[in-house]
């Protein structure tokens, strides 16, 4: 049960990545902090790396680092992706190379953490 909800959040989270960065919203608020949409696409690959990293885990019944790899890297081609997209299917929306840099981040970021729980587990092993 677990593992099928696991893989629903990733697949609508992967999803609503999608939907948000090739629609314009322009009644969105503004917050006046420089460089938000930065911290957007950090938080989205984040989440991303995460979700599909813990969906990993639970298929496999363990973390392998590898794994973790590959959804960093499915990560970074993801948001390529969509900045191909954006550049080419959108009018208001354009392609921007530190959009892709913040998706990397928030992907090796997720990957930190999976490396930290993976340490942890090990340690604790009697």
């Amino acid at each position: 049960m677990l593992k099928k909800t696991v893989f629903g959040l990733a697949f609508s989270w992967t999803v609503l990545v999608a939907f948000l960065c090739l629609f314009s919203f322009t009644k969105l608020p503004s917050f006046g902090v420089s460089g938000t949409d930065k911290y957007v696409h950090f938080t989205f690959h984040f989440v991303f790396t995460l979700l599909w990293g813990y969906y990993s885990w639970l298929y496999y019944h363990h973390i392998e680092l590898k794994k973790i790899v590959t959804i960093v890297f499915i990560s970074l081609c993801y948001g390529i992706l969509i900045e191909f997209l954006q550049e080419e299917f959108t009018i208001k929306r354009h392609a921007d190379i530190f959009d892709v840099l913040a998706n990397l981040l928030g992907a090796i970021i997720a990957f930190l953490v999976f490396v930290f729980i993976k340490k942890n587990k090990s340690s604790n092993k009697p």
